[in-house]
């Protein structure tokens, strides 16, 4: 792995091995405000990995979820490129943080899973997001039966971008894209590719339009 100093200052590592935790969603928020409040330009990276163990919901509560999954939620709408890096199996709170960011880089060896509570698979967001990612045979079956998905199978459906045995050259290529781009024009950007899901042509058109004013009315003032 690349140190912090090599990808920018906002990082964040999360062990998907344990329960969500208040201390887990305060990083994720603390992390949240120091991007909206410090940075226009750059890169927010996140390092997760491993998967819930049995029995790991006994003392969560659909209060703390319900902060978990808005934290997570504040995180993939920020104004910053956001990519995630995973190694090992990768479920629970690493996965919901994977499958949120802008880009998804995992270590060869990886695997994502859909932890099981009790006598089904976990139903949290996680479930949203592999579904708008796109549903595939193997998708499904970690959905529901919470059968895990290897790297490569990951990738060719497009639940991973990249799969490598170091991730330092492409975390060094990202950051110095990621580096000339204004954060703000990523989110708008982000928010048409989501809207573009749910709304019919005619009714996306506009803020594609306005979009595109906006970025000509730009590139005049410069």
């Amino acid at each position: 792995m690349v140190t912090a100093a090599g990808i920018g200052d906002l990082v964040l590592r999360v062990d998907g091995s344990e329960p969500v935790s208040p201390a887990t969603v305060e990083a994720v928020l603390d992390l949240c405000d120091r991007a909206e409040d410090g940075y226009t330009h750059g890169l927010l990276t996140v390092f997760v990995s491993g998967a819930p163990r049995p029995g790991w919901t006994t003392d969560v509560s659909v209060g703390l979820i319900t902060k978990w999954e808005r934290a997570v939620h504040r995180l993939e709408r920020l104004g910053l490129v956001t990519v995630a890096v995973t190694e090992g199996p990768c479920g629970g709170t690493a996965l919901d943080l994977l499958l949120a960011a802008d880009i998804r880089i995992a270590v060869a060896g990886t695997r994502l899973v859909v932890p099981v509570s009790g006598d089904a698979t976990w139903p949290g967001m996680a479930l949203y997001r592999l579904s708008r990612l796109g549903v595939t045979a193997g998708m499904r079956r970690a959905a529901l039966l919470g059968t895990a998905i290897d790297a490569e199978r990951a990738a060719a459906g497009g639940l991973l971008d990249v799969v490598v045995d170091r991730t330092d050259d492409i975390l060094a290529e990202v950051a110095a894209v990621a580096a000339g781009l204004s954060g703000r024009e990523v989110a708008i950007r982000r928010q048409l590719m989501f809207d573009a899901g749910e709304r019919s042509f005619e009714e996306a058109l506009g803020s594609h339009l306005a979009a595109c004013d906006r970025t000509l009315r730009r590139a005049a003032a410069s």
